[in-house]
This record gives structure tokens, C-alpha cells and sequence, in this order.
């Protein structure tokens, strides 16, 4: 009788992380930062259809980096929950954190049970409807690891690199403008600033709490960036 091949669990994991992690950094990276207008989130993307960073409810965003397709489909799975959930109890009920532990959940259910993981990092975001509101941000890993930071997040195969040059040039409430020169000069190799058609940039703007997310593009993001 032929013995069935064993592998440990402490190995099959690792496999599994190194594949997700294979993956995610094969894909480009993005950047959240706080600034006085609220939180705005930067990525490199030069597609013009194919959107990495997105609105899930009034006041939240979701951005994401790994493989389009499974981040996508995360991203709508929180869309029909945030709409759910808000429709059967109300709007205040739907919040990034509630959200950030239901992709937890999903991912770590994928990571442990599922033959492949999947290759993403995702970023739930949540603006404070004043300052004095604290604004949320979190990071969910592939194997469903949640972090919430404050600042700024990078998300990414360059994570590390993106952060030291970010880190070393943010501030508390620093101006949109600023914030996104940063974000476009972290996401570059060379430390250039990225060109407006290179990024996507997106703003959860506190001035509007009702529905804060808007996509900043065309004349509005070379100003910012120039």
C-alpha cells in the first residue's frame, strides 16, 4: 500500500504565504495617508478603467494591490454587505472596522482551508466626519492578519522602501497637495515624482460626510501634483 505524502501544517503554510506573497509583490503599490482634507489614497496605476482603489459606503473607501480579479470580487462582496447592513439597521451601522473583520474572516478562511490563497492586501478606510472624529485606516494581509495604523499605510511588494521615504516626510496634517507630491514620490523607483497619468488618487474628503469618496484626476491632479 502506497503511504499518502505528508507535508507538516507549519509548512504548508509557509508554502501558502510565500505563494501569496509571490503574487502581491509581482502587482504595484499603493500608499493612504492622512492629510487636512481627510484621507487620500495613491496608487500607481496607469489604467484608466481598471480601478484599484474604490468607494464601499458614504464615509468608506477600499483600495487594493495582488491580483485584480480577487480583489475585485472582495470589493464587491463588501459593497453588498456595507448595503445590507445599512438597509436592514442604518448608514452609522456600517463602519470600516465591522467591514476590516468580515475580509478578515474571508481571507483567513481562504488562507487555511482553500488549495491556493489569495494573492491580495486590502485597505479599508474610513474618514472622521469632523477633526476631532478620528479617521480609520486597516490593513488586511492575505492570511486575514488585520492592522490598523494611523498616518499614513502602504500596501504592497515595496512596502518597506515606501514607508522609510513616506515616513521621513510626513506630518500631521499635512495639505492634500503635499500629501499626494509624497505619495507620487514614494511610489517611484527613482524617486522622481510619478507623472498624474501613472496614478490613480482618490480623496475621502471630510467636507463632505454624506458621501466623502471622489476620484481627484485631469486638471485637478496636475495641479496638485505641480
Amino acid at each position: 500500500m502506497n503511504m499518502p505524502f505528508y507535508v507538516s501544517p507549519e509548512q504548508m503554510m509557509k508554502d501558502r504565504a510565500d505563494y501569496a506573497r509571490k503574487g502581491i509583490a509581482r502587482g504595484r503599490s499603493l500608499v493612504a495617508l492622512e492629510c487636512d482634507a481627510g484621507v487620500v489614497i495613491v496608487a500607481e496605476n496607469p489604467s484608466r478603467t481598471l480601478y484599484k482603489i474604490s468607494e464601499i459606503y458614504d464615509r468608506i473607501a477600499f483600495a487594493g494591490v495582488g491580483k485584480y480579479n480577487e480583489f475585485q470580487s472582495l470589493k464587491i462582496g463588501g459593497v453588498r454587505l456595507a448595503d445590507l447592513k445599512g438597509y436592514q439597521y442604518s448608514p452609522e451601522d456600517v463602519s470600516a472596522s465591522s467591514l476590516a473583520n468580515a475580509y478578515a474572516q474571508t481571507l483567513g478562511q481562504v488562507f487555511t482551508h482553500e488549495m491556493k490563497p489569495y494573492e491580495v492586501e486590502i485597505l479599508v478606510a474610513q474618514v472622521g466626519a469632523t477633526p476631532d472624529e478620528p479617521n480609520q485606516l486597516f490593513h488586511i494581509l492575505y492570511d486575514g492578519t488585520v492592522m490598523d495604523e494611523e498616518g499614513f499605510m502602504v500596501l504592497g511588494g515595496e512596502a518597506e522602501r515606501i514607508a522609510e521615504t513616506v515616513g521621513a516626510a510626513f506630518t500631521k496634517d499635512i495639505s492634500l497637495a503635499d500629501a499626494v507630491k509624497l505619495g507620487a514620490r514614494s511610489l517611484a523607483n527613482d524617486g522622481e515624482n510619478l507623472s498624474a497619468g501613472q496614478l490613480e488618487v482618490a480623496l475621502l474628503d471630510r467636507a463632505h460626510p454624506s458621501r466623502a469618496f471622489r476620484r481627484i484626476k485631469g486638471d485637478e491632479l496636475d495641479a496638485l501634483l505641480g
